[in-house]
């Protein structure tokens, strides 16, 4: 008696449509048994928690080791990039809403501040997504040296600087102000132009501190 396909042969018949989450993510870890994923899914569900898992989190199961959790965050991010890149070679970014879209996904669900920076060329298409720094529940902790030690690495012809505000409301704290006037200060001297601020809250609401003047 032929059984139903098992996960692997759906992804590997190009149904992955017919594969359930906990599935994926048991596949992803190197175990067929669905009972893995779905454990994991009931204390890290799909798909803010899951965002936010990190190995020890993962290894905490006594079937995981280190080579499935590498695996699994490894799978979490390329997502993330794919997500961010939106299928474009090299997406443009001349908009605060271009921003959001190639951010929000690496950002989404996240507990503490991360700081990024959007590297981009001449024409303002994106040469690297950099994670600068990451903070405390309401503080992202970054310095001008360190922001653009990597846009210099990359060779950046001007950048974008993003963080996310967790508890959802993007307006700039005084702090995101001075720190915003000492990065164009800093950008004028080394001559790579910080195009914009951007501060995204969890929904995807965002504030543009160039739109609204305050750097």
């Amino acid at each position: 008696m032929l059984g139903f396909p098992s996960a692997r042969e759906l992804l590997l018949s190009g149904r992955p449509e017919g594969v359930p989450d906990e599935a994926l993510l048991s596949v992803m870890l190197g175990d067929e048994r669905e009972e893995l994923g779905r454990e994991i899914l009931a204390t890290h569900p799909v798909p803010d928690a899951l965002w936010r898992v990190c190995a020890e989190d993962l290894t905490r199961y006594p079937r995981v080791g280190p080579a499935a959790a590498a695996r699994v965050l490894a799978c979490l991010e390329m997502s993330r990039r794919a997500a961010s890149w939106g299928g474009a070679k090299r997406p443009v970014v001349s908009t605060p809403e271009d921003v959001v879209r190639i951010c929000r996904m690496r950002l989404r669900g996240q507990d503490r501040e991360h700081f990024l920076v959007l590297a981009l060329n001449t024409k303002n298409q994106l040469l690297r997504n950099i994670e600068v720094s990451v903070g405390s529940l309401n503080a992202s902790i970054v310095h001008p040296r360190e922001l653009y030690r990597e846009a210099i690495r990359v060779s950046a012809a001007s950048v974008v600087v993003v963080h996310n505000h967790p508890s959802g409301d993007p307006t700039p704290s005084g702090a995101d102000i001075q720190l915003t006037r000492r990065l164009v200060r800093a950008g004028d001297v080394i001559g790579i132009e910080l195009l914009d601020h951007v501060i995204i809250g969890d929904g995807g609401e965002h504030t543009s501190m160039r739109e609204a003047g305050l750097m």
